[in-house]
């Protein structure tokens, strides 16, 4: 089956990537020498980004985890982004979960919902001097806060706008709990830059007990368990009868901003021209 292929941009407004150049190097003059050059940790990512070269897969296991979202389903209630926001303990501004509306060209409304995409080749993995995101050997791509030294060079290099910063310790109580369902995570400390996981606490206690994420609620995120139209399907890509891999081979769909070679693990299912 043909699939067609529809371009969308999600990108950080001018203000946003200035402020993040500028805070994380220091001065307008330092942001420039640091993100850009040879030395530049940007250097590799642009020159991907111009030759559209990509690197090997970084799903090395029997597993990679991966998402669809149906465009033509979503109905904008947010739950996803709620549920998401109670079991992961995140800030009310700061949701790892975004639900935006939006029109087509002839004017019909829909709804855009993105959490992290995952990619394989991720510009935030790249660009950490530190290592403190890396891929894991199922194609998630995870945070060690231990390591996190909060210069926000990830947060910069995502196109997508899925990282968040921590300004300050938070002391605020969780606007979801308990009605959205109950935090399973510790809050992340202040000073470091925090994501959407895939609810990665679930997985792999789900695998340890003998589950399916994706097929077993208790294994699977909370944005897919939660959403009341089934808009999100969540398994393993490299399963081809798992739920996620059917829907991707029943339905044409799209991946944000491909021209990049991200190789992202959320593919979508773009609306229907007619309701």
């Amino acid at each position: 089956m043909s699939k067609t292929r529809k371009r969308i941009k999600l990108e950080l407004t001018r203000r946003d990537f200035l402020a993040l150049a500028a805070t994380a190097a220091g001065s307008a003059v330092a942001s420039q020498l640091l993100t850009t050059g040879a030395l530049s940790p940007f250097a590799g990512l642009k020159q991907r980004q111009v030759t559209g070269e990509s690197a090997p897969e970084k799903a090395s296991s029997q597993y990679h985890w991966g998402m669809v979202i149906d465009l033509d389903k979503c109905i904008g209630c947010q739950y996803c982004q709620r549920a998401c926001s109670a079991t992961n303990d995140v800030a009310d501004d700061k949701p790892w979960n975004i639900v935006a509306e939006d029109h087509m060209a002839n004017g019909r409304k829909f709804f855009f919902t993105r959490p992290c995409l995952h990619c394989q080749d991720a510009p935030c993995v790249e660009v950490c001097p530190v290592q403190a995101t890396y891929h894991r050997e199922d194609g998630l791509v995870v945070m060690d806060y231990n390591r996190c030294i909060g210069c926000r060079y990830c947060e910069v290099a995502c196109p997508y706008d899925a990282r968040k910063f921590n300004w300050k310790e938070r002391e605020d109580k969780n606007a979801y709990e308990p009605t959205w369902g109950l935090a399973e995570v510790p809050r992340r400390p202040r000073g470091v830059v925090e994501k959407c996981t895939f609810c990665i606490h679930r997985i792999d206690a789900g695998l340890a007990k003998g589950l399916m994420p994706g097929v077993d609620r208790e294994a699977t995120p909370a944005c897919v368990n939660i959403c009341p139209v089934g808009a999100r399907v969540f398994g393993n890509l490299k399963d081809s009868n798992s739920k996620v891999s059917i829907a991707i081979q029943n339905n044409p769909t799209l991946r944000l901003r491909e021209e990049l070679g991200t190789e992202p693990s959320v593919y979508y299912i773009p609306p229907r021209k007619e309701a």
